[in-house]
């Protein structure tokens, strides 16, 4: 598996940001701990009472979290089907290692400019250049299966 080159980029980059993911995560389920503030009754329940099924400040900043959480799965893991297909069709190395890395650093980028509240266009111009590589595999993709079938 590690052998091909490219898929071995396409398997780093994927770990990265599945590893961004679980940090989101974790560090929203953290501060929901510390503050002992929950979102749903049973939870509360769970960790001292319903008292603590409320809102919080620093919890309610932790929902940027959860919203930059959702972003990326609704960017990343068409990306890793898209980076696992684009990689059977045996690209450059170099093109596939670009490919796998700007869509790295654009969704790393809008995950800081999400929970930074970073000023307008971070957040925009992070999620346009990181769907410009996921464009080019799908485009490459498609003009493989139909190369393919018309032989």
């Amino acid at each position: 598996m590690m052998e091909n080159e490219v898929f071995a980029s396409f398997t780093f980059y994927s770990t990265i940001l599945i590893i961004k993911m679980y940090i989101l995560a974790i560090i929203t389920g953290q501060v929901r701990l510390r503050k002992k503030a929950f979102a749903n009754p049973e939870d509360a329940l769970r960790n001292g009472g319903l008292q603590y099924c409320r809102e919080d400040p620093d919890v309610e900043r932790c929902r940027r979290q959860v919203l930059a959480h959702r972003n990326d799965m609704e960017n990343i893991f068409p990306f890793l089907f898209l980076g696992a297909t684009y990689s059977l069709l045996d690209p450059n190395p170099i093109v596939a290692r670009i490919h796998f890395l700007i869509f790295c650093v654009g969704r790393i980028v809008h995950t800081v400019a999400y929970l930074l509240r970073l000023k307008a266009p971070t957040r925009s111009v992070a999620y346009s250049v990181a769907q410009l590589p996921c464009f080019s595999m799908a485009l490459q993709i498609l003009f493989a299966v139909i190369t393919h079938w018309s032989r």
